[in-house]
């Protein structure tokens, strides 16, 4: 399971050294027993290599990094699904259009693990079994448009065979609520069981935050930043004249439906619904209209757009609207009679929640947002089944749509966790702004076109990525910014805090602005910054180094970047990409 040159051996020659370099346990990888009980006590203790706080999909590729080269992992998350974005958020991914064959070799393995899973379990149409790219859903917004709980299996297969052989331990429904620390390192981070109650406390030697929110990050006191800098922090064309530290992107409580025609699967009518019914977005520039709407606001131009449902059309691909975009499930890919039914994955503008933050704010605050963001979902679901109009003006609801809990395993339908778009982001050694990746910056800075132009070449790269900078409208009042932005590379001292030495970012929690979040928050991007960082934890161990020496130290950084590359992993775009 090890890649040449991450030996297990290269490990247990500097188990002591790396460990008092992390200021944790000093606990070699082989140590047999790495978890204590207190007496009398639910409260337990565990000692790893690695800790990583959030099952994220930049976690879980973390992770997979670090037992690749044989070290033992500790990974926590929330929920009781790893994978975050595309398994408890419920998201398709979003990627680039050359992710087929540019792409890192373990994301890759992960996509062919989803279809494989699909050809191995569904009852698949011969055309759709011989498809070596197979889109489950046929949806538009990624080449891999698939339900939960098959990304969900697709992870857990990786996973396997470390679980299997004591390598890695997973902590679900395991919440950060305190870390400990001394001077520049985080010694303890204790997580609350919200499954069997009690606490744990895990020691490492290195610990990865790739929480959903940075939560790791205010825990322990590291320097971070929230909302959108200004334009003097930041020297961004598109960032406001003044810091707003609250001023985040939208959350979306997502959900999956199915359409039954002639059948009756209106929901009770929520209690908000009133509310959101004759909701208008205080935005600016102003939204079009009531956000229950099929007209909103066009991300590029700012324009009113009308774009609506109609999933019997778009059933058979006649048109392309709302229900087609995020499809997880065609129905057309399966033998006659099973499942048929589509099902649309309803992450649209219309359930954007922009009336509060879920992080920053008190925990009667949050729990107001999260059920304000829900019943959004739901009124919007309910506006569907009853009075959203028909293209053809005869009519008015579909209440023939369905919620699939079985798609999302929960009770009501809802995903498991909210679409959370912006993070708390360190501080780091290395701050991507827009003047690196946007176009239009890029071109004002180099002076060349739009055709020859390119992001500024990070010589400290640790992976690669694409992706519009893409801003939702925003709790402090924003509407879309979503603008241009070229090929780019992930650089190495994003993922590094600019104190703190025995912890990394791995998720969107890595050294962006509000700006520059837009486009590298996205399923790709957040899991080669994972794997970039569970391979830089694993070196630094191996060289007995903190990150902040292997960033200082030529010699260091190039070892690294040599082992990223042992792993096929790009650190560089080819020049044939266009933006």
């Amino acid at each position: 399971m090890m890649s040449e040159g991450w030996s297990r051996r290269n490990f247990l020659q500097v188990g002591v050294g790396a460990a008092t370099v992390a200021g944790a346990s000093q606990v070699s990888a082989e140590s047999e027993e790495r978890v204590v009980r207190k007496p009398h006590s639910k409260e337990h203790e565990i000692k790893t290599s690695i800790g990583i706080i959030g099952g994220s999909l930049g976690g879980c590729a973390a992770a997979l990094a670090a037992l690749k080269v044989g070290l033992d992992v500790v990974l926590s998350e929330e929920t009781d699904w790893l994978g975050g974005q595309i398994t408890s958020q419920a998201v398709p991914p979003d990627e680039h259009p050359w992710i087929e064959s540019i792409a890192n070799p373990s994301y890759s393995e992960f996509r062919r693990r989803i279809r494989e899973y699909y050809k191995r379990n569904y009852p698949l149409s011969q055309s759709a079994l011989k498809s070596p790219y197979l889109n489950p859903g046929f949806g538009n917004v990624s080449k891999i448009c698939c339900e939960p709980r098959v990304a969900l299996a697709a992870l857990e297969e990786m996973l396997a065979p470390y679980r299997a052989n004591g390598q890695l331990r997973v902590l679900l429904e395991h919440v950060p609520i305190g870390a400990e620390t001394g001077g520049d390192e985080i010694r303890v981070v204790r997580l609350e069981n919200h499954g069997e109650g009690g606490e744990v406390n895990v020691h490492a030697d290195i610990f990865i935050d790739a929480t959903e929110t940075g939560d790791l990050l205010e825990l322990a006191q590291v320097e971070h930043v929230t909302g959108a800098e200004s334009r003097d922090q930041t020297g961004e064309k598109h960032a406001p004249d003044k810091p707003a530290p609250d001023n985040m992107q939208a959350v979306t409580w997502c959900f999956p439906v199915e359409y039954r025609g002639g059948e009756d699967h209106t929901i009770d009518r929520p209690e908000q619904y009133g509310y959101w019914k004759d909701y208008i977005p205080p935005l600016t520039p102003p939204w079009p209209g009531p956000l229950l709407s099929y007209t909103y606001t066009h991300p590029v131009t700012l324009e009113p757009r009308t774009r609506s449902i109609d999933p019997i059309r778009e059933g058979k691909n006649e048109v392309s609207g709302f229900w087609r975009y995020r499809r997880i499930r065609y129905a057309g890919h399966y033998e006659k009679g099973s499942p048929g039914h589509d099902i649309s994955l309803i992450n649209w503008p219309m359930n954007d929640y922009m009336e509060g933050n879920f992080f920053n704010v008190t925990p009667e605050e949050r729990e107001r947002h999260t059920q304000g963001a829900k019943e959004l979902s739901l009124s919007l679901l309910y506006w569907l089944q009853t009075e959203a109009p028909h293209d053809d003006g005869n009519g008015t609801g579909w209440p023939g749509l369905r919620l699939c809990p079985e798609i999302t395993g929960t009770q009501d339908g809802l995903a498991k966790a909210a679409y959370i778009r912006e993070s708390r982001r360190i501080l780091s050694k290395f701050t991507v702004t827009e003047a690196h990746v946007g176009t239009e910056m890029r071109m004002e800075i180099t002076g060349k076109d739009k055709n020859e132009v390119r992001a500024h070449p990070f010589g400290y790269s640790v992976g690669i990525g694409s992706y519009r900078i893409d801003l939702h409208p925003s709790t402090g009042g924003d509407n879309y910014i979503d603008i241009s932005s070229l090929p780019f590379q992930i650089h190495l001292g994003s993922l590094i805090p600019v104190r703190v030495t025995n912890l990394l970012a791995a998720c969107k929690n890595i050294g962006t602005t509000h700006i520059t979040n837009g486009c590298y928050r996205l399923h790709p991007v957040e899991w080669n910054a994972g794997e970039a960082a569970g391979y830089l934890a694993a070196w630094c161990l191996k060289q007995g180094k903190n990150s902040h020496q292997v960033y200082s130290s030529e010699d260091l950084r190039n070892g690294y970047q040599s082992k990223l590359r042992g792993e096929k992993i790009p650190l560089e775009w080819p020049r044939f990409p266009p933006r």
